[in-house]
Formats: C-alpha cells, sequence, structure tokens
C-alpha cells in the first residue's frame, strides 16, 4: 500500500466513483477534516484534545502540498486567485468572515 497522506486518501475515497478525478476533492476532504477537528464527548474523555487537534492540523496543512487540477470558471463557481483551487458556488458565501479561521485562545477583543 502506498503510504498517502490522510487528506488524499480521504479524497481518494470520496471519488471512488471517478478515480482518475480524486484531486477535484481534496477540499472535500479538508473539510471533512476541518469537522473532526472538534472531537465529541467520548472522543474527549478517549484522550488529549490538544493533540487530536494538532494532529488534524498538520493533515489539512498537507493539502497544500498535492498538486491539484487548475480550476476553470464557469458559471457554477470559480477558483482562487492563483486559478489552482477548485471552487464550486456553494464554497465561497458572502461573508467575508467565512475564510477566517480563529483557534482557541487567539481570538482579540476589539
Amino acid at each position: 500500500m502506498e503510504n498517502h497522506t490522510l487528506i488524499e486518501r480521504l479524497a481518494r475515497h470520496l471519488a471512488a466513483a471517478a478515480p482518475g478525478e480524486w484531486q477535484a476533492r481534496i477540499e472535500d476532504a479538508a473539510s471533512i477534516l476541518a469537522i473532526l477537528k472538534e472531537p465529541d464527548a467520548a472522543m474527549r474523555e478517549a484522550g488529549d484534545v490538544g493533540m487530536w487537534g494538532a494532529m488534524i492540523d498538520a493533515a489539512l496543512r498537507e493539502r497544500w502540498a498535492i498538486a491539484q487540477p487548475a480550476a476553470e470558471p464557469n458559471e457554477f463557481g470559480g477558483s482562487d486567485e492563483e486559478g489552482e483551487i477548485r471552487l464550486t458556488s456553494d464554497a465561497v458565501g458572502h461573508d467575508r468572515a467565512d475564510w477566517v479561521h480563529l483557534h482557541h485562545g487567539q481570538e482579540k477583543d476589539i
């Protein structure tokens, strides 16, 4: 078995119906990992929450090391500024805060 990163394994699983297009599912895989970052009660009881969060963060950073197909803007979405990451219309909201990711303990009061 090849030693793929967790995010790549998730993307490949999500693209099971079209294995050659797994790179288009990287952001879907990242979304799943982001959801998993906040452990539920059973997970918190079983282990170290801080370590779990650090592990998920490390897995999420791996998405930038995976070559992604260039996105082609169309009426259904677009791409990031570099044209490297496909953004579907449901991935981009009108709230600029959607792109801000704060970590607990790093928020600042204004």
